[in-house]
């Protein structure tokens, strides 16, 4: 598998295109902003996309969703439906928190749970729902790595859990679940550098 990040934003938020080396199916996480430039990327690279994971619906995350899939009509969009209120209300976060107007987020596709599998190419990742900064926070990982979202950072650090909606005692749980996988896996954070 093949990796690329791009941080995009202003909160300098990690979107990742990994894709198969045979077929160069590929898919995206976290669309954090800057659609263009990711479809650019993606088309740069001779790149097929087939699917854009959230890892979760924080605004800063998904700001890129729209123009990708008016470039790719044909991707499907995926994520944990206990984040489907954040996706829906990003106009009046990201105008809380930036200060700026955006476009709705689209409609999700597809609802993932703990287990589903995400194939492009001969690639295969799967899906652990990782509550705690949100409650529809999710990894996706394979024997060799990790997506981790805002989950968990590099040096220990983890995501935020005093929001509203966050819970410290169900990201202990999600953290101890992925400690239990993690072993020798690079980690690929929604923020800062891949450890």
């Amino acid at each position: 598998m093949q990796i690329e990040t791009l941080k995009l934003g202003q909160l300098d938020t990690n979107c990742y295109l990994a894709w198969c080396e045979i077929t160069d199916e590929a898919i995206i996480i976290d669309p954090a902003d800057e659609g263009g430039f990711i479809s650019e990327k993606i088309l740069e690279l001779g790149l097929k996309p087939v699917a854009i994971i959230l890892t979760h619906g924080h605004f800063d995350h998904i700001l890129g969703l729209l123009e990708l899939k008016l470039n790719f009509p044909q991707v499907s969009i995926m994520m944990h439906e206990a984040d489907l209120f954040l996706t829906e209300s990003v106009q009046k976060r990201a105008q809380h928190w930036l200060k700026m107007q955006v476009a709705p987020a689209p409609k999700i596709d597809k609802f993932l749970v703990e287990g589903d599998l995400v194939e492009f190419g001969q690639e295969v990742l799967t899906i652990i729902h990782t509550p705690g900064h949100t409650p529809g926070s999710i990894c996706l990982h394979d024997d060799q790595m990790m997506f981790t979202g805002d989950t968990l950072f590099r040096d220990g650090v983890i995501g935020r859990t005093d929001l509203s909606y966050s819970s410290p005692k169900k990201m202990y749980k999600s953290l101890e679940k992925i400690r239990e996988l993690s072993g020798s896996r690079q980690m690929y954070a929604g923020h800062g550098a891949s450890f």
